[in-house]
């Protein structure tokens, strides 16, 4: 059913309970005369007279009553569920999901929206890890967050963090009676973790630079996760060197059970962005998600 001919069953059944086009015009904010013009069309194109008209007066035919009857109860349940629909608008309850990595998660998501859902115990988030490049139409995600660069142009973009630091890092015990790292080259010569990317299931290349030198490394070695916490943990269990987030590492180094590596060729990444389609419409509860990531400024 179009949108016009809902308007005249709405029209209609004004009329009838108003019994008098003024009145039902004013609640309905059209004319008297179109307000006519409206019902005779419907009554043509239904092929029945719906209206008793008198200079004084409205009424229902037996059709009309027939038609109030069955339209009264669905047009006021329709309009229930739109009052509904309006006041679920400003109401913070509902789930949203969000793609992130693990470091995203971990450093900025849950620290951020842990408040807002002690806050609102109506809100309910969803986090799906993920290192992929995710199309969140097609996969039904609200939102996702990535690095800068990686964020389609035609996404709503929210930053989130600062630039993000990188660093190699391995156990003393590994670095013990091997040889020096002083150069991204000499990575070949170690035990390196690795990191599969889910995007065609390659390994991840070492990405260094110094002033305008940009280098990619390809290392090997007898370890390979999708999870950049358990490349940690190998590290830290002397397993060989990885490739991580420096805030990740940052009190193992400080407290030495991690020693940082080639610090003047760690490259420093464009900070997390989180991104969503539209900004029309949006629920209340995903603008008080994003409201809660975005609230530390970022300088």
């Amino acid at each position: 059913m179009t949108k016009e001919k809902l308007n005249d069953l709405q029209a209609f059944a004004t009329v009838a309970r108003e019994r008098s086009f003024t009145r039902a015009a004013a609640l309905l904010g059209v004319s008297r005369s179109a307000l006519s013009h409206t019902l005779l069309g419907l009554e043509a194109r239904l092929g029945v007279r719906l209206l008793i008209r008198t200079t004084r007066s409205v009424s229902p035919t037996q059709a009309g009553h027939r038609l109030l009857g069955v339209l009264e109860p669905r047009l006021d349940e329709i309009e229930s569920e739109l009052a509904a629909l309006r006041a679920d608008r400003d109401k913070p309850a509902g789930t949203v999901r969000i793609t992130a990595n693990d470091h995203a998660i971990v450093t900025v998501l849950w620290p951020r929206l842990r408040p807002l859902l002690d806050a609102y115990p109506d809100i309910h988030i969803e986090f799906n890890v993920g290192y992929e490049l995710t199309d969140i139409a097609a996969r039904q995600f609200d939102a996702g967050v990535r690095m800068g660069d990686q964020v389609d142009k035609d996404m709503i973009a929210v930053r989130l963090t600062p630039d993000v630091q990188m660093a190699v890092v391995a156990a003393p015990g590994y670095l013990a009676g091997k040889a020096p790292v002083t150069c991204p080259a000499d990575l070949v010569a170690h035990n390196c973790i690795n990191l599969r990317l889910p995007t065609h299931g390659g390994l991840y290349a070492w990405e260094f630079e110094q002033g305008s030198e940009k280098i990619n490394v390809r290392v090997e070695g007898q370890t390979i996760f999708n999870n950049t916490f358990l490349m940690i943990q190998a590290a830290l269990d002397g397993v060989g060197l990885t490739y991580v987030p420096r805030d990740l590492v940052a009190t193992h180094i400080a407290s030495g059970h991690l020693t940082g590596l080639l610090a003047d060729w760690c490259p420093q990444f464009p900070g997390y962005y989180l991104y969503y389609p539209s900004r029309q419409h949006l629920p209340a509860v995903f603008e008080r998600v994003v409201e809660a990531l975005r609230v530390q400024k970022i300088t």
